[in-house]
């Protein structure tokens, strides 16, 4: 069965950190372009950052560049997403997804496989 899942969520204060990770079910993230999308109560869905495992680039979003890193943990075939310096706006449930569009492309229609999402909340 392929899927895809996301751990790693939870409830932090502003100012910590976070790992989230994606893990695929029933084949290699090696051949996609993996990215983060996350939606707020209310809100659309929004990119985050995206893994090309095609050359190993990487994208961020303006609102979380500096603060959250994209990786391929090749051993795992995972893609994880180190969030630090949190804020409340983070909050969202995020979810990873695969593209064969390898240079992560913006649209979220260009994306096959989705995770079921996992929470995120920063709060004091």
């Amino acid at each position: 069965q392929v899927q895809l899942v996301e751990s790693g969520g939870g409830l932090v204060q502003p100012g910590r950190s976070l790992r989230l990770s994606c893990a695929a079910s029933g084949f290699t993230l090696n051949y996609y372009a993996v990215g983060w999308f996350r939606q707020a109560p209310g809100k659309e869905r929004e990119g985050v950052s995206c893994f090309s495992s095609s050359d190993g680039r990487r994208y961020y979003a303006d609102s979380v560049k500096g603060r959250f890193t994209i990786s391929k943990d090749n051993a795992e075939d995972t893609v994880n997403l180190q969030m630090n310096s949190l804020k409340p706006e983070d909050t969202a449930v995020y979810y990873c997804a695969t593209s064969l569009i390898m240079s992560c492309p913006h649209h979220l229609s260009d994306y096959d496989y989705w995770g079921q999402g996992t929470q995120v909340t920063v709060s004091s």
